[in-house]
C-alpha cells in the first residue's frame, strides 16, 4: 500500500468533511431545502471575495468563468487590453479573439510580473478600450501580479471594466474585490476551495453589470441575465450541480472558521516555507521575488537533471503528485502546489520526497537541508 498526496495547483486534495456532505442522499433542485443551501454558499462566497457584488455559481470549469466574462461584457469589435504572463493570460487573448474582439496583448515573459504602468500607458493609447484583463495569480508560472495597483488605475474609465482571472488567487492570496475596483472576479471548485472540479463562481460589479446591458455577443448558458434574475429568486436558471454546492457549502463553512484572514496567513506560511525549503537544497526559484504568490512555487529544474523524471519519480516510488511544466517550460520547470486543503506536513512530506527523488537523479545537495529550512518556518525561526 502507498499513501497518496496530491500537490498540485488543481485539482487539490478535498477535506473529509466536504467529501461527505457530498454523500448526502440528492435533494431536488427546486425546493425551499436547496435554495436555503444555494444562498448560504453565495453569501460564503460574498465573504471570500470579499463583495457586496452578486456572485453566480455556474456549473463550469474556470475556464467557463473566463468565456463569460467575455461573452458577457463586451460587443464584437470592442478594444479590450489583455496583460499575459504565463498560460492563462494567453488563454484570455484566444477568448478575445474568439468573439472577434480587438485585442491589445501586452506580453511578458512567464517569469515577469505585469507592470501596472504598461497598463497606464495602454489606456491613455487606448482611450475607448471596454475592458482590461488580468490573471492575478498565474497557475503556470507562479507569478502574482499586482491587480490592486492596476484596479486603481482601471477605475478612472468609466466605461471599462477591469476583469480578473483569481482562479488560483481566491482563497490563497489577498483579493479585495470592491476595496481594489475589481470588476468581475472568477474562481473554480477546485483550487481554493477544496472541492473536486465543475464549479465556477463569478462576481459582477455595477459597473459590469452596465457593461453587461450594452453586450451584444452571443450567449445562452453562460448568460449572467440568467443567473442574476434566478438568484433573486434563491434559484438556478439551469440544473445545479446539486452535491458539488452542498459540498461547497461545508468547504465555505470551514473558510469561515478558520476566517479569511487567517486562510490567506496559512498560504503564504506554507508557500515561504516551501520557498525556503528548495531554495536550501539550491533550487532556483522561477518566479521573480516581486511576484512570488501563496498558491504554488515553480522551481528550476537543476542542470543536469531530466526534469521530465522528477514528477514521475515522486508519484510513482513516494506517492507524491506535483505539477511539472506547462508549454514551453516543459520539463524546465516543476510545480508544487499548496492551495486549498494543506497543513504543515504536507509541505515537509513534499520536501522530503523531492530530496529523495534528487538524490536518486544524481542531483548534489545537503540532504535534510530543505526539511529543516521548512521546519524553521512552521517554528517561527
Amino acid at each position: 500500500m502507498q499513501k497518496k498526496y496530491l500537490m498540485t495547483p488543481g485539482p487539490t486534495p478535498v477535506p473529509a468533511e466536504v467529501l461527505l456532505a457530498q454523500a448526502r442522499p440528492m435533494i431536488h433542485h427546486r425546493t425551499p431545502d436547496f435554495s436555503a443551501i444555494l444562498m448560504d454558499a453565495v453569501e460564503g462566497l460574498q465573504e471570500v471575495f470579499q463583495t457586496g457584488n452578486d456572485v453566480l455559481i455556474m456549473a463550469a470549469s474556470g475556464t467557463g468563468a473566463m468565456e463569460s466574462a467575455f461573452a458577457n461584457c463586451f460587443c464584437a469589435g470592442d478594444t479590450v487590453i489583455v496583460a499575459r504572463n504565463g498560460k492563462f493570460g494567453d488563454r484570455m487573448v484566444q477568448l478575445g479573439q474568439t468573439y472577434g474582439l480587438a485585442v491589445v496583448d501586452l506580453t511578458y515573459a512567464w517569469n515577469e510580473t505585469v507592470k501596472p504602468a504598461d497598463i497606464e500607458e495602454a489606456l491613455a493609447a487606448h482611450p475607448d478600450a471596454r475592458g482590461v484583463v488580468v490573471v492575478q495569480s498565474e497557475t503556470s508560472s507562479g507569478v502574482l501580479n499586482d491587480v490592486e495597483a492596476i484596479g486603481a488605475i482601471v477605475k478612472r474609465y468609466d466605461e471599462c471594466v477591469f476583469i480578473v482571472d483569481s482562479i488560483t488567487g481566491i482563497g490563497a492570496v489577498p483579493c479585495r474585490t470592491d476595496e481594489w475596483g475589481l470588476d468581475v472576479v472568477m474562481t473554480g471548485s477546485q483550487k481554493g476551495l477544496m472541492l473536486p472540479p465543475g464549479l465556477a463562481a463569478v462576481s459582477v460589479s455595477a459597473k459590469a453589470w452596465k457593461a453587461y446591458e450594452r453586450s451584444d455577443l452571443p450567449k445562452f448558458y453562460f448568460d449572467w441575465g440568467r443567473y442574476k434574475k434566478s438568484l433573486d429568486k434563491d434559484t438556478t436558471p439551469f440544473t445545479p450541480p446539486v452535491s458539488l454546492i452542498i459540498g461547497l457549502g461545508e468547504a465555505l463553512r470551514m473558510m469561515r472558521e478558520e476566517g479569511i484572514e487567517n486562510v490567506i496567513a496559512r498560504h503564504s506560511r506554507l508557500a515561504e516555507a516551501t520557498r525556503r525549503g528548495c531554495e536550501a537544497l539550491g533550487l532556483a526559484l522561477f518566479a521573480p521575488p516581486e511576484g512570488r504568490g501563496s498558491a504554488v512555487t515553480p522551481v528550476w529544474v537543476p542542470e543536469g537533471v531530466d526534469g521530465a523524471r522528477i514528477p514521475k519519480i515522486m508519484k510513482e516510488k513516494y506517492g507524491v503528485t506535483i505539477a511539472g511544466g506547462q508549454d514551453d517550460y516543459k520539463g524546465r520547470i516543476f510545480r508544487i502546489g499548496h492551495l486549498g486543503y494543506f497543513g504543515d506536513f504536507d509541505i515537509i512530506t513534499t520536501l522530503a520526497a523531492l530530496e529523495m527523488t534528487l538524490a536518486e537523479l544524481g542531483y548534489e545537495f545537503e540532504r535534510g537541508a530543505g526539511i529543516k529550512a521548512a521546519e524553521a518556518v512552521f517554528m517561527g525561526e
